[in-house]
């Protein structure tokens, strides 16, 4: 009887010991993790973007920090993003204790779409800068022009990012403002996803654009540690501008916001670079490009406008006649005389004003760095060629069948 009673205690005790074990929480389950890197099990978290006018001390005012901690903050930031520069619309998140929704315990600032910095403020004051995991996708984009690159990308939901990498790219090949029905293009480029989500072109690899019955070609290629563009003969596609329209003068007066004008007797700007020189100089063009006016007007006198590309425009002022064949519609070459000095117009003397329009704004273009421009050079070729005819080979597959613009992921 006894033995028997031993052996219900024991039965009961198992059975309660297996109970316990199937109430039991699951202390081995994997922890959440967001898309910062960061645990949420036992968080609260509150985003939001920075709206018009709010600083960094403004958020952090809102959950009771005081100024003192927000000043060390800030200054522990430094060296990774100056959290006092944080910017209209980019997002930011909170992290509390579930427990106390007071207590922070992190705050999230997204810098760019990539880029982020954390402030830890778990045990102290911890900060870092991290980016989140991004894949990069080979894509391809081809097809003929039916309006403008840029819209013609849009309708067909390609980033319009696209025909402005083109535009930089082709910048003094191609008047993108000139485009022709038909004219067609093919790409191949690389763009950034995060989260599934496109942020942006990284670069293009190479491209081929038909405009006016001629092919354009360009192939990104790394010489000197710099991306940089070249033909199918391996030289740039990048050009620099003379540093000045005139072989021989003197500056006389510069570009300059406030200027006493020597003839109207008052102050005001001067958008252009004054060079001096003797009656009948040669004036010579800084840069290839298509002349937009060869006119008079009664300040500018004689005066010469040209087009170099898309970005840059350049004009010459005050000439005392113009070179042969030089016209509104006319091309002209880096280098070529387009006209001859004097001192037509609002002028003391004989000299030429120069002016230099950057995006259509007049700008001093002695303060414009150009990067050099240089070939392949002879090291580089059979690199450069073996990557050339690689992608040249991925070029001439792509097929224009129609208006339709296409694209796809390799």
């Amino acid at each position: 009887m006894i033995k028997n009673k031993f052996l219900i205690v024991i039965l009961l005790t198992i059975l309660f010991a297996v109970g316990c074990a199937e109430n039991e929480p699951d202390f081995i389950s994997e922890k959440i993790i967001d898309e910062y890197g960061i645990s949420v099990d036992l968080m609260s978290i509150v985003s939001d973007s920075v709206h018009s006018n709010e600083t960094i001390s403004l958020i952090f005012s809102r959950y009771r920090l005081s100024q003192q901690l927000v000043n060390e903050i800030i200054d522990s930031s430094k060296k990774y993003y100056n959290l006092a520069n944080i910017r209209m619309g980019n997002r930011y998140s909170t992290y509390f204790s579930q427990n106390d929704d007071s207590l922070i315990k992190y705050f999230i600032y997204e810098i760019n779409p990539v880029e982020y910095c954390i402030v830890d403020l778990t045990n102290g004051i911890h900060i870092s800068k991290r980016e989140k995991e991004s894949v990069v996708i080979e894509r391809t984009a081809y097809g003929k022009i039916t309006s403008s690159l840029y819209q013609t990308l849009s309708e067909a939901s390609i980033s319009p990012e696209l025909a402005i990498k083109l535009s930089e790219i082709f910048a003094w090949e191609i008047d993108f403002y000139r485009l022709q029905r038909d004219d067609y293009f093919k790409v191949i480029y690389e763009e950034i996803f995060v989260n599934g989500k496109s942020i942006g072109i990284k670069k293009i690899l190479s491209t081929e654009f038909f405009h006016y019955d001629q092919n354009y070609f360009a192939f990104a290629f790394n010489q000197n540690d710099e991306l940089q563009y070249f033909n199918e003969d391996g030289k740039s596609l990048r050009k620099q501008f003379l540093q000045s329209p005139l072989k021989f003068s003197r500056i006389t007066s510069g570009f300059s916001m406030q200027r006493f004008h020597p003839v109207q007797k008052k102050i005001k700007a001067h958008l252009g670079t004054d060079y001096a020189a003797p009656q009948g100089t040669p004036i010579l063009s800084v840069g290839d490009g298509v002349v937009l006016e060869a006119a008079f007007k009664q300040f500018n006198g004689n005066y010469v406008k040209i087009k170099h590309n898309s970005t840059y425009t350049t004009q010459y002022l005050h000439m005392s006649n113009f070179a042969k064949g030089i016209r509104s519609g006319s091309p002209v070459t880096q280098g070529q005389v387009i006209g001859y000095v004097g001192s037509t117009g609002l002028a003391t003397g004989p000299h030429v004003c120069f002016r230099f329009w950057k995006n259509n704004q007049q700008v001093d273009h002695r303060r414009e760095k150009y990067p050099p421009s240089y070939p392949i050079a002879n090291e580089n070729l059979d690199e450069f060629n073996k990557l050339k005819n690689y992608f040249l080979a991925k070029l001439n597959s792509i097929n224009i069948e129609n208006n339709a613009i296409k694209y796809a992921s390799n």
